[in-house]
């Protein structure tokens, strides 16, 4: 899109980065916005209890990498985030928001309703992604290549994570997926 004297004006880009547990695609995600003055990093994940010291030392080795001009927020209202205006966003990670968001609407105690409700707001935040004006890059752990769990909560989560990557991915205009700390383009 040209502008005024010539000049290319770019829309901000979605990028989608996926990988395996340990695979790099955090520090893949930071790195293509390293550059930004300033970076709003989105934790839609548990806070780590004080019971959970593994869990805080992973939350603690996120937390150093950062540059000083970044801001994080821990929220699961990744759809306010997407709409409002301001600095790149990094979200890390989809698979702790649909958990969360999982666990919200009720659907490992059988709430009733918690299937429609989740349905909503999987398909609220896929709305809110292909809408943004921001520029966003988000993190997910891609579920195509590992075991079949052997429970079936972990067979539906992974089910539904593999549908909420689509839905992302979908209206990405990036998708990445890193693999041993390699990043290659999906959807360039």
């Amino acid at each position: 899109m040209k502008v005024a004297g010539g000049a290319r004006r770019h829309r901000p880009r979605r990028v989608l980065v996926l990988g395996g547990a340990r695979s790099g695609k955090s520090a893949y995600a930071e790195s293509r916005l390293r550059t930004a003055p300033a970076v709003l990093y989105v934790a839609p994940g548990a806070i780590p209890g004080p019971d959970d010291a593994e869990w805080a030392a992973r939350v603690a080795l996120h937390q150093a990498r950062r540059p000083a001009a970044w801001t994080t927020a821990e929220t699961t209202d990744l759809e306010a985030i997407l709409a409002a205006d301001g600095p790149p966003v990094l979200i890390d990670c989809l698979s702790t928001w649909l958990a969360a968001v999982m666990d919200d609407c009720g659907i490992w105690t059988d709430r009733p309703g918690a299937d429609a409700a989740l349905t909503g707001r999987v398909s609220g935040l896929a709305a809110a992604w292909s809408a943004s004006r921001r520029a966003v890059v988000a993190v997910s752990s891609e579920v195509g290549l590992g075991i079949v769990p052997a429970t079936v909560s972990g067979r539906r989560f992974r089910d539904e994570l593999g549908r909420l990557n689509a839905a992302v991915a979908a209206g990405a205009h990036e998708v990445w997926f890193v693999t041993a700390g390699i990043a290659r383009a999906v959807k360039p």
